[in-house]
């Protein structure tokens, strides 16, 4: 008997009864932060459901989805300071290393760029390979302390009081041109 994997999957906009299944794969991907030896005091968490629901509101939650419809990652992301801000973006372990992150940026930066958004920005762990050196792959670039957009500014302050090593924390911007 022959076994075979799917390769392929599409980039949709995310639908309600989504919602469930990406608290499951954003708990899947959690586990390559600990294989990586981020730091967790608190353990696994996901993204709070209402926040999902805000990004869903706001046309700004995406999928990817295998040939079944069953989402294996997401990009929920918030217009902020004119910008696109990518709160998270998960793929399920055996999906990763596979385009689907990449994917899910290019389609939501397409998507920022149909808004009339100025760029988009993140924060995200500095040292992990598929962090921010992954996101400097995509064009974003780390900006000084002095530079950050102020929501971008208040969210990194909020990451650090929350527990979060200020060494490792890195805020990151893409600038359209």
């Amino acid at each position: 008997m022959t076994s075979t994997v799917e390769l392929s999957f599409t980039i949709r906009s995310a639908r309600l009864e989504d919602l469930e299944a990406l608290a499951e794969i954003e708990l899947d991907a959690n586990l390559s932060l600990v294989e990586a030896g981020v730091p967790s005091d608190t353990g696994p968490a996901t993204t709070e459901r209402s926040l999902l629901e805000q990004c869903l509101s706001d046309r700004l939650l995406f999928v990817a989805a295998v040939s079944t419809d069953r989402p294996i990652g997401f990009l929920a992301a918030a217009e902020q300071d004119g910008a696109l801000y990518i709160g998270e973006i998960d793929v399920v372990r055996m999906w990763q290393r596979r385009g689907v992150g990449r994917t899910l940026i290019r389609h939501a930066i397409a998507q920022a760029r149909s808004r009339g958004l100025w760029g988009a920005m993140l924060t995200t762990d500095r040292y992990v390979p598929f962090n921010a050196p992954f996101y400097a792959s995509c064009g974003f670039r780390e900006v000084s302390p002095d530079a950050i957009p102020p929501s971008l500014a208040l969210i990194l302050k909020s990451e650090i009081e929350h527990g979060s090593d200020p060494m490792r924390r890195v805020a990151m911007v893409l600038r359209f041109e």
